[in-house]
């Protein structure tokens, strides 16, 4: 199995920092951010992990380049998170499915992607999206899902409070069946004008399962200053 970490953000609530450092290197107790993700994607079963970079952050291929299970591809645009995760389609492949973990979110407590997988193979390798229920004045922070049952069947982009489907919010982890990548290259630009992973996925749904998964773990952003110092605090409890 393969797993996909998009990391090519510019991290500029972290400026003036991210000027020398990706913000997905700022460290957590004594390893870097991201070192933390590779290794939960390990655990889950990833024998080959791609990241999705952009330019100016060759200190992340530095630190992972004697990894031999790790390459690299690059963003030249930053046009949404569907389009970084579709830089890895050829690295990827057509066929079956692959993991895709946020650059800059961590998961404390167990490992969310393990149990991604564990709930493929109990739905007959579905996919399936890691899910968070989140206040509801807070919706319009994130991808809403409908469900029925333990299965996906539409979902929103930042929603209004009022229009939101429920309060399931997709949280930052996805076992994704490989035909993600044909709606990916044309879709259509969503929210912000971006090329939004939901859309493509909501697009996936006619053709494929997908569950939804709430994982045990407590999902930790580390994309702003408050939340970094929110996720070194969790993650030590968890040490």
């Amino acid at each position: 199995m393969k797993a996909v970490i998009p990391a090519a953000g510019h991290g500029t609530r972290f400026l003036p920092v991210t000027r020398v450092i990706p913000k997905e290197m700022l460290p957590i107790g004594p390893r870097p951010a991201l070192e933390l993700i590779v290794g939960e994607a390990k655990e889950a079963g990833a024998d080959e992990i791609v990241m999705v970079i952009s330019r100016g952050k060759e200190l992340i291929r530095r630190y992972f380049e004697d990894d031999p299970a790790i390459r690299f591809v690059l963003q030249e645009e930053q046009k949404g998170l569907g389009h970084a995760v579709l830089q890895a389609a050829d690295a990827v492949g057509g066929d079956g499915k692959f993991l895709v973990l946020l650059g800059d979110a961590l998961v404390a407590g167990a490992s969310a992607s393990a149990e991604l997988v564990a709930m493929s193979a109990a739905h007959g390798g579905a996919g399936v999206i890691g899910l968070e229920r989140v206040p509801k004045e807070k919706v319009s922070r994130y991808g809403i899902v409908k469900m029925d049952g333990d299965r996906i069947v539409d979902m929103v982009e930042k929603p209004s409070p009022e229009s939101a489907p429920s309060d399931l919010a997709v949280a930052g982890r996805y076992l994704l069946d490989a035909a993600v990548f044909d709606m990916l290259r044309t879709q259509a630009p969503g929210k912000g004008g971006e090329i939004q992973l939901t859309d493509a996925i909501r697009r996936l749904l006619a053709e494929k399962p997908v569950c939804g998964c709430a994982y045990s773990g407590k999902r930790q952003d580390i994309g702003s200053p408050k939340g970094y110092f929110e996720a070194l605090k969790a993650m030590g409890e968890n040490e």
